[in-house]
């Protein structure tokens, strides 16, 4: 990821306003943004809001042989995408350092905690298990990335539903939605990252950084634990020294934030679970038509149409007159352009270089009888120098491009010099005429 180049001023003004105890979107040093979670239509997919950071989750399932290591136990597979649709310091088609981060975290969190019963997705021991896939990809950063993936991570395994499954000998059969319900994941508990920020080595801190704070931040420190306030996971980064009062502080709020986002979840999940049992829309089905994804929603209001006509002649009648009717409307404006008429030209008399076009076209006009006779002259003076010329030889040219042919000089007669004479007049008349428009133009 490029990282965001960030002004000196702006740096100062950040740094500043955390050591006065204030944040950029009004929030307290240990308060969280709040939470939105919104289903699919089918099972294990949903949407996370972190503020204006956004993850999309979707949960897939298939049948695989087991791990040499593990022949009883199913496989958790997770992955989280980045890509500049989220941000543009993002770049496509490479893995960065921090991607790499965040995948390794998400790892820790959900599948080194073992929140999920992974032996409950064996089917045939040693032959056949439930390899399940999480993946997530990156909508929009606004900072804290790691703390909305695992809420979206955990919140799609738990909607997540995998398809039944009977054995008879050595046959599998894996039964259709409609032949029976799906199954949902045995999960433990549900582990959820929460991020601190630390400035000035470790004198000042901010829950849930933002993506402006994320970059004036010297360290970063994120716990995952669950509603047992069992901690799943530590990790630090940034290089700042911690001493134990601040492991602890950061703990103890940790605890209260991941109740509260653990009891949102339960409650997210049973009213999308009330709503698919009572059969009325519910997931992206019920957010597009609101137009609450695509577009910010407007409240309508009611217009009453009827009585239309009277109601706009009583609103003229008590209106009072205009104080000047004017017939022809005309914008005055300064300068030389104008809307309308009964303006005078500013570009001053015009008269004077309408004669001068007049006397042109009429220049023009004897040049072209003056060329035609020019041109009459010269075909006879050609056929004159070609007879005179026809006992005389020819000295060709040596290039190998075109053949060139070098005639012999010759006096011109008379009735050609004359004619010389008359192209130059009428040569230098046309270019007086184009030196007289290139000045006009000028002007």
């Amino acid at each position: 990821m490029k990282p965001s180049p960030v002004s000196n001023c702006e740096r100062r003004f950040l740094l500043r306003a955390i050591e006065e105890g204030k944040r950029l979107d009004g929030r307290q040093c240990y308060d969280y943004r709040n939470v939105r979670i919104s289903f699919g239509t089918e099972y294990g997919c949903c949407i996370v809001e972190l503020g204006k950071t956004r993850v999309l989750a979707q949960v897939s399932c298939e049948l695989v042989p087991p791990k040499p290591s593990r022949p009883t136990e199913g496989i958790l597979f997770v992955n989280l995408e980045l890509s500049p649709m989220a941000a543009p310091g993002l770049e496509p088609g490479r893995q960065s350092d921090l991607l790499v981060k965040l995948n390794r975290q998400i790892e820790r969190c959900l599948r080194n905690s073992r929140c999920i019963d992974t032996e409950s997705l064996c089917v045939v021991a040693g032959e056949k298990v439930w390899q399940i896939r999480l993946d997530m990809h990156l909508l929009n950063h606004d900072g804290n990335i790691i703390d909305a993936a695992s809420i979206a991570g955990i919140v799609a395994l738990c909607h997540f539903r995998r398809p039944d499954v009977s054995v008879q000998g050595e046959e599998v059969t894996v039964y259709t939605p409609e032949e029976r319900d799906p199954v949902p994941l045995s999960i433990h508990h549900m582990p959820i990252c929460v991020s601190f920020a630390f400035f000035q080595q470790g004198t000042y801190l901010l829950v849930d950084p933002s993506e402006r704070e994320e970059r004036v931040m010297d360290g970063l420190l994120v716990i995952a634990m669950n509603k047992h306030q069992e901690i799943c996971t530590i990790d630090s980064s940034g290089g700042i020294v911690l001493v134990k009062n601040q492991v602890l502080r950061c703990s103890k709020i940790t605890a209260v934030k991941v109740a509260e986002i653990t009891e949102l979840i339960q409650k997210a999940l049973e009213n999308d679970q009330k709503v698919r049992k009572e059969g009325g829309k519910f997931g992206f089905a019920e957010s597009i038509p609101n137009q609450k994804i695509t577009a910010f929603k407007m409240e309508s209001a009611a217009v009453d149409t009827n009585n239309v006509e009277e109601q706009a002649e009583e609103i003229i009648t008590k209106a009072d007159p205009p104080s000047e009717v004017f017939a022809n409307p005309v914008l005055y404006t300064p300068g030389t352009a104008q809307i309308g008429e009964g303006i005078e030209n500013s570009w001053g008399d015009f008269e004077e270089s309408d004669r001068e076009e007049a006397a042109e076209e009429e220049g023009e006009g004897d040049g072209d009888a003056t060329a035609f006779e020019c041109q009459k002259m010269e075909t006879e003076d050609t056929s004159m120098l070609e007879e005179t010329k026809m006992d005389e030889p020819i000295l060709l040219s040596d290039s190998e491009e075109e053949e060139v042919v070098i005639l012999q000089p010759q006096e011109l007669p008379k009735k050609t010099r004359a004619q010389t004479n008359l192209k130059k007049g009428s040569t230098s008349k046309k270019a007086f005429i184009k030196r007289r428009k290139k000045k006009r133009a000028a002007h």
